[in-house]
């Protein structure tokens, strides 16, 4: 049994993945001046989303840290930790969006009810994670390891279910507008892109 290190690098895998999503919601600036209501909205949504991005980034960086962790414990007190770090992001990024109201595009308020919807359900799925991981038997490596590989499949799925909504959301003049956004765009020293 070659211990909890492959799986947690598998881990760590999956979560880039799910850091996607986030990404997803940052998209990249697009030409053309976009109406006032749109930036208004954009506004709005953008300039609470940059710390749940950093707070997300955050909880994905300590969980890529403890990738080489020996120590079963703390792997599953740094996990437990991110995931709810994580869950707490998405669900505050569901806030902003249900506060900034519908965007101003047709269909609007339809696209605001579904990325919202979205954004609290994984929230909830990342802390039903965290619930997982605070549940593994620390004691024993090989089912600590098995209990990883199922947590690293859930978030597999996780990150490639559903980002249609929020890609929905930035879709013609939001879109536009959210790009254009600081608070949208992703922040500076991000580990998902390699420089080539």
């Amino acid at each position: 049994m070659e211990g909890t290190n492959p799986v947690n690098k598998k881990l760590v895998a999956a979560l880039s993945g799910g850091a996607a999503l986030v990404v997803a919601l940052t998209g990249c600036g697009g030409g053309g001046e976009s109406n006032k209501k749109a930036n208004d909205w954009a506004k709005t949504v953008c300039d609470e989303v940059q710390p749940q991005l950093k707070k997300i980034q955050a909880a994905n960086a300590s969980i890529q840290a403890a990738s080489d962790e020996q120590d079963s414990k703390k792997l599953q007190q740094t996990d437990s930790e991110a995931f709810g770090d994580i869950s707490e992001a998405y669900a505050a990024l569901a806030k902003a969006v249900q506060n900034a109201g519908a965007p101003p595009v047709k269909g609007g308020e339809q696209t605001q009810k579904q990325a919202v919807k979205e954004l609290n359900s994984t929230s909830k799925a990342y802390k039903d994670l965290q619930t997982t991981v605070d549940k593994l038997d620390t004691s024993d490596k090989a089912k600590f390891a098995a209990g990883l590989k199922g947590i690293a499949d859930e978030l597999n799925k996780l990150s490639n279910s559903g980002d249609k909504a929020l890609q929905k959301l930035q879709e013609g003049e939001v879109g536009k507008a959210m790009a254009k956004q600081p608070g949208c765009q992703k922040p500076k020293g991000t580990s998902t892109a390699s420089p080539s």
